[in-house]
């Protein structure tokens, strides 16, 4: 994959302040065989926020045994999405490369539904 510096339009603190950006765990991970991409279902505990569902395209690094209790970086915010049979309620933030996106993860515990400042 290649990765080009692409110029992004500024954006006001306002701006920024509009996407809930917010820690999450884990606690299920299930297959989704109707994905055209590889893919998992994931709930995530959000805290405060509530049990969000996702479908993320991390099956290539991930398997549900590495992710279950993983705290994780989830934008909350979105509206939902519906992806084949599933409907998304979070953005499981991750970096594409050329072996599969590698998630968003939190270095030492904090409480779920944190926002990232």
């Amino acid at each position: 994959m290649n990765v080009q510096a692409v110029a992004a339009e500024a954006i006001s603190w306002a701006d920024f302040e509009k996407v809930l950006i917010v820690a999450g765990t884990i606690t299920r991970v299930e297959a989704f065989p109707e994905a055209r991409k590889p893919a998992w279902k994931v709930w995530a505990d959000f805290g405060p926020y509530g049990e969000r569902k996702t479908s993320a395209q991390i099956a290539a690094l991930y398997t549900p045994e590495t992710l279950v209790g993983r705290q994780i970086v989830g934008v909350i915010n979105f509206p939902e999405k519906q992806i084949g049979p599933f409907r998304s309620q979070f953005l499981l933030t991750g970096f594409p490369t050329e072996q599969g996106v590698v998630i968003t993860s939190i270095e030492r515990a904090i409480p779920n539904g944190t926002r990232l400042a």
